[in-house]
């Protein structure tokens, strides 16, 4: 792929990821999502301010910033890696909200969902159960980001490089949750008591 089409993709697929979809859902119905609960612009605070069928569509979103730009770009694998990073990037540091955004955790299954689908359905699978068990939502992010690293090392379908790539992002999102993990362990963390 040509250089300057790559750049331009990569570009727009940081703007894509800095749709602010948690924050809008919520402002529509009067909430400011940045100050309830954790704070956190995510799908997981917008479910226990607004419910399930509200966290289900900031969830939908979020994982489609990471999808569309990857699968556009499916057929030339580095690209789709770096405009998928890139729209994680758009997620977590937003240059629309002075660089303070989401967790990266649905955009980053986003982009894993057209590379390795069935890994993501494994890694969803596993992240219903453990929030379902535990109520916590940070819990099951932290324990599905290194599933998937696993479930791509162990892929008969992967390129070496495709692995590191796979560690850079995961270590961008677990290093998102240091403070939940801080939390968790003093006790403290918030449940996810999502609404119906």
């Amino acid at each position: 792929m040509n250089g300057f089409v790559l750049v331009a993709a990569a570009i727009a697929s940081y703007f894509f990821g800095t749709i602010p979809s948690a924050i809008v859902v919520a402002r529509s119905k009067g909430v400011d999502i940045t100050t309830f609960g954790s704070g956190n612009p995510g799908a997981s605070n917008v479910g226990r301010a607004l419910g399930f069928k509200y966290f289900i569509v900031v969830f939908i979103i979020d994982v489609s910033k990471g999808a569309i730009p990857t699968l556009l770009l499916l057929q030339h694998r580095p690209a789709a890696y770096v405009c998928g990073a890139a729209a994680i990037l758009g997620h977590i540091f937003p240059i629309t909200r002075k660089f303070k955004g989401g967790k990266g955790v649905a955009t980053g299954a986003g982009v894993l969902l057209p590379l390795f689908p069935f890994a993501m359905i494994i890694c969803l699978t596993t992240w219903l159960a453990v929030m379902k068990l535990s109520k916590k939502a940070a819990l099951a992010s932290v324990l599905a980001v290194p599933l998937a690293l696993i479930l791509v090392a162990t892929s008969d379908q992967h390129e070496t490089w495709e692995l590191f790539a796979f560690i850079g992002i995961a270590l961008l999102i677990e290093i998102r949750h240091v403070s939940n993990i801080k939390r968790m362990l003093s006790g403290s963390e918030n449940t996810l008591d999502v609404k119906k």
